[in-house]
């Protein structure tokens, strides 16, 4: 079944997905998500699942892929803040580990193996390609550019994603 995230809390373990099949919300557990690879999802993301019935309503039992919500007609226009530039071709995508995260001030950073300085995350990049939250030593693939305080993420993707690409 295909849905799209209501809204999903990472730290309560839970939200949930609506979709156009059916008339009740549909159950999306943290675990279910973890399962998947991602600890976070982002509301409006577009995800496919498999649906199951309990006593208590409808529930995700497994995640089969996550689309990043739809872009803002706004976004990456010349008057847009550079982490939502468009993304040039040549970035590659880059093994890094989150090293802060806060969801209320809305940024952190991450570091790119091998490399020493931090790269620059902000909330609405994770929420361009699906993602809401991140963990300190989270795993993931980023590409960054150098913006005019240093190095910030334009892209940010869960570590499984490289690898299914």
């Amino acid at each position: 079944m295909t849905g799209t995230v209501k809204w999903f809390d990472a730290v309560r373990g839970f939200g949930f997905v609506t979709s156009p099949d059916m008339d009740k919300d549909i159950l999306l557990h943290a675990n279910v998500l973890r399962a998947y690879g991602q600890s976070s999802i982002a509301e409006g993301a577009v995800v496919d699942l498999v649906v199951t019935k309990s006593p208590r309503g409808f529930q995700a039992s497994e995640v089969l892929s996550v689309s990043a919500p739809e872009h803002d007609p706004a976004e990456g226009g010349s008057d847009a803040p550079e982490y939502l530039q468009p993304i040039p071709d040549d970035v590659p995508f880059e093994p890094a580990r989150v090293k802060w995260f806060d969801k209320g001030k809305g940024f952190g950073f991450a570091n790119v193996f091998g490399r020493p300085e931090d790269v620059f995350i902000h909330a609405e990049v994770l929420r361009r390609f699906g993602l809401a939250d991140l963990g300190p030593g989270e795993a993931i693939c980023l590409r960054a550019t150098e913006g005019q305080r240093g190095k910030l993420a334009v892209e940010v993707r869960p570590w499984e994603f490289i690898v299914s690409s």
